[in-house]
């Protein structure tokens, strides 16, 4: 990883020593990524109304819990079949135009959907369409979002900002289930569909305002054969992304079905309305809200934070899957959402500083097809196993999934890199960590 001057640094195996920032905001002082942040505020407030909107729409049209995961899979679908040409796409465009297409897309989708709801004529059929043509959008729009960070902001600003973007997404996860319950049960769901649609003009007009003579712009890579495998060769070639890939792509398929695992908990478990399903989601956004800022503030992302996060996130779902009350699992969505956010926040931001600019986008469309194109392997399966064996064998299905995921990738990583398990006391705390095998015996000695 590179020391955020673009010169190369020692070759230290995996990326720990970024260039610490001045404060947990300090991205914001560049204009155009405070453009850009402003409006992804709005627009993805509007998306989480929608998020929670559809869900509850299907599930109010069907009954089934197995329909709100086929939904959700429809979503994530295309991520999993064409996420890999959309980064190849995304390395060859100007990211600022192509985020101008794709936002104008999702607006498009979602005002659509809005005047089928509202003026009745929505059947579920509508809802799974629109679901895969936002997925379809997403599949150019993930990977441009996340390379463009480093455009507007530069490698000495780029992990804080990493960690803003995702506490902007856990803010507005904040607001947008609590606004939707409301708007739900006041006025019907055709309604935050409509908010969700004009929420874009925010990120649009962030865009055209922009100074195109501020951006740090990245060579693009020139049209050719085999880009495709040169980003698979890229990755596979170093240890610190395909383990850090790995781990995502079994948390996010198995850990991150809260659509269905929500819904469905709401409903038949604790026969509930609207209202809790956006509790629930609100307290897991005050979560994921705080593990966001944390790592803004925190200026490393290290291997062993990310596997202790995941570790802990997949026991901390087993626990709430048998949670006998709604006050017990509601409050439990909030560690959850911030251990869960811990995850995401250090693997999104490892994988980035560990990338070379030029290869950014085929490596973070890889990243986002295994995270967010896992959901249509797992939202499925989780809604069966719900639908068959009841929401909280789901629960705990990908909770254990998750944390034997990350415990087996340590034991990996572990041995390959030549490390023990040392377990020891130190000023009288237990003490747990990997290291070298030749250290082995002065620690014993030691402890």
């Amino acid at each position: 990883m590179s020391t955020g001057t673009g010169t190369p640094s020692a070759p230290a195996p995996t990326p720990t020593t970024p260039t610490r920032t001045s404060s947990m905001f300090s991205s914001l002082k560049i204009r155009n990524y405070r453009l850009f942040f402003l409006g992804q505020v709005v627009s993805n407030t509007g998306t989480w109304m929608q998020r929670i909107a559809q869900d509850w729409l299907v599930l109010s049209l069907t009954g089934s819990a197995t329909a709100v995961g086929f939904t959700t899979a429809l979503q994530f679908l295309p991520m999993l079949l064409f996420g890999l040409y959309g980064g190849v796409l995304v390395d060859r465009l100007p990211k600022r135009r192509t985020l101008l297409f794709t936002q104008s897309a999702m607006a498009v989708t979602g005002l659509a959907l809005a005047v089928l709801t509202l003026t009745g004529h929505v059947q579920v059929w509508h809802v799974y369409l629109a679901a895969f043509l936002v997925g379809l959008a997403t599949v150019v729009d993930n990977p441009a979002r996340q390379s463009f960070v480093t455009e507007m902001v530069g490698r000495d600003q780029l992990q804080n900002a990493v960690s803003l973007n995702s506490a902007n997404f856990q803010s507005a996860r904040l607001v947008g289930p609590a606004v939707a319950g409301l708007m739900i049960t006041g006025v019907g769901t055709g309604w935050a569909f409509l908010f969700n649609g004009l929420s874009f003009v925010a990120p649009i007009a962030g865009l055209l305002l922009m100074r195109a003579r501020e951006l740090h712009v990245v060579e693009r890579a020139p049209r050719g054969k085999g880009q495709l495998r040169e980003g698979l060769r890229y990755v596979a070639g170093r240890p610190e992304l395909i383990w850090t890939i790995a781990l995502v792509g079994f948390v996010g398929t198995f850990g991150f079905n809260f659509p269905v695992y929500l819904s469905a908990f709401a409903d038949d478990v604790f026969h509930a309305g609207a209202g809790s399903y956006s509790l629930f989601n609100t307290l897991m956004a005050v979560g994921s809200l705080a593990g966001a800022l944390l790592a803004a503030r925190r200026g490393t992302a290290r291997m062993r934070v990310l596997i202790m996060a995941a570790v802990t996130f997949g026991l901390l779902e087993t626990i709430a899957a048998l949670a006998p009350s709604l006050w017990l699992f509601a409050l439990l969505m909030a560690p959850i959402g911030m251990f869960g956010m811990t995850v995401n926040v250090t693997a999104n931001t490892s994988v980035q500083m560990a990338t070379d600019p030029a290869m950014r986008g085929r490596v973070m469309a890889l990243y986002m097809m295994v995270f967010m194109g896992g959901s249509p392997v797992g939202a499925p399966i989780a809604g069966w196993i719900t639908d068959a064996y009841g929401v909280r064998a789901g629960l705990a299905v990908g909770g254990a999934i998750s944390a034997l995921a990350a415990t087996a990738i340590a034991l990996v990583l572990a041995r390959v890199g030549g490390l023990r398990l040392s377990v020891g006391w130190n000023g009288g705390h237990p003490h747990v960590r990997f290291v070298p095998r030749e250290r082995r015996e002065e620690l014993t000695a030691a402890a």
